[in-house]
C-alpha cells in the first residue's frame, strides 16, 4: 500500500528515508483490475505448488491426508509458505519497478505507537469475536460444512498436541510467526492494496479483503469472528502504513492461542459463551482505538492513490 514518487518528498521514520510519491511512476502493471488477475493466477500456481510440496514429505501420499505430529506441522508450514509468501512475493516483483518489498508494505509504521495499538485492538476485540462465533454457530449451515469443520478441528488439535518447548517452540513457529508474516503479506499488502483501488475507498477494501481473508482459511463456523479479525488487521495496515505491526498483532494472537489450546485443547473446537454486553464493550474499545489512529494517521486514499 505504498507508492513511489510523483513529488520528491523525502520523509524519515526511525532512520529510515524513503520517497513517497503516486502508484503510477513506480508501476509495471497500473490496472487494478490486472493487478487482480495477476495475483489469482498466483494464487492459483501456489496451489499447485503446495500441492506438490507436500507430497515430497516423507511419509505423505496421494490422496491422504498428513498424519502424525511432525508431517502435520511440516505440511502446515509448507502450505503457508506457498500458499501465500509466494503470490505475494510474485505480486510484489511483478507490480513494482522498484522497492518491491517496501511497496508490498515492509516498511517502518508511521508512528511507534502503532507497533503496539495492533496488538491491544486484537486483544480487546476477543470478547466482540467470540460473541460473534455464538451467532455463527447458530447459523444453518449444509451438513458438509460441518463434516468438513470437524475433520479440520481434529487435525487442528492433533496439531497442537504436546506441551514440551520444543513442541510449544515448533507450533508457535507453524501457526503463528510464519502465518503471520505471509497471510499479511498476501492479504493486507497484496490483495487490500488491490481491492481499496477498484472499489475506491479504504474502507470497502478493508471490509471486503477481510471477508476473502476468512473465507481463504475455510472455517465456515468461524467466518464471521475471522472476518472481524481480518478487517482490524486491515485497518490498522491501512492507518499504520506497514505490515510489521499487523505481523507482530496476527503472530501474538495466534501464538496465545496455540499456547492456550496446549493445556486447554477443547478450545479448539467449544466456543466460549459471551453476554452481549461484554462484546458491546469490546466493540466500543476496539471503534475508540480505531479512532485515535485514524487522528495520529497521515494517510488518505488521494495520497496513495492519486
Amino acid at each position: 500500500m505504498v507508492i513511489t514518487l510523483k513529488s520528491a518528498n523525502l520523509r524519515t521514520y526511525g532512520g529510515f528515508s524513503y520517497y513517497e510519491s503516486t502508484m503510477s511512476s513506480n508501476l509495471k502493471i497500473p490496472s487494478p483490475w490486472s493487478q487482480l488477475a495477476l495475483l489469482i493466477v498466483s494464487f492459483g500456481c501456489a496451489l499447485v505448488l503446495a500441492g506438490v510440496s507436500i507430497l515430497l514429505i516423507p511419509g505423505v501420499h496421494a490422496g491422504q491426508l498428513p498424519t502424525g505430529p511432525g508431517t502435520i506441522k511440516m505440511a502446515q508450514l509448507l502450505t503457508s509458505v506457498m500458499l501465500f509468501g509466494f503470490p505475494a512475493a510474485l505480486y510484489a516483483l511483478m507490480t513494482f519497478r522498484r522497492e518491491s518489498l517496501q511497496e508490498l508494505g515492509f516498511r517502518p509504521a508511521e508512528r511507534t505507537v502503532f507497533y503496539l495499538i495492533p496488538v491491544v485492538l486484537l486483544l480487546i476485540s476477543i470478547p466482540l469475536e467470540g460473541w460473534l462465533g455464538m451467532i455463527n454457530k447458530q447459523l444453518p449451515l449444509p451438513h458438509w460444512m460441518h463434516e468438513m469443520e470437524q475433520s479440520k478441528d481434529a487435525q487442528v488439535a492433533q496439531l497442537l498436541a504436546g506441551k514440551r518447548p520444543i513442541d510449544l517452540a515448533l507450533n508457535l513457529l507453524v501457526m503463528a510467526i510464519v502465518p503471520g508474516i505471509v497471510e499479511e503479506a498476501a492479504f493486507r499488502g497484496a490483495l487490500q492494496r488491490i481491492m481499496i483501488q477498484i472499489f475506491r475507498s479504504p474502507w470497502a477494501g478493508i471490509i471486503v479483503t477481510g471477508m476473502i481473508f476468512s473465507a481463504f482459511h475455510g472455517e465456515f463456523e468461524g467466518f464471521l469472528p475471522r472476518t472481524v479479525l481480518g478487517i482490524l488487521l486491515g485497518a490498522a495496515y491501512w492507518y499504520s502504513r506497514s505490515l510489521w505491526p499487523v505481523i507482530i498483532a496476527h503472530a501474538v494472537f495466534n501464538g496465545i492461542q496455540v499456547i492456550a489450546a496446549a493445556w486447554y485443547p477443547s478450545m479448539v473446537t467449544e466456543n466460549p459463551s459471551v453476554p452481549i454486553f461484554w462484546a458491546l464493550v469490546s466493540l466500543a474499545l476496539v471503534v475508540g482505538l480505531l479512532a485515535y489512529m485514524r487522528k495520529r494517521t497521515t494517510v488518505t486514499y488521494g495520497k496513495i492513490y492519486q
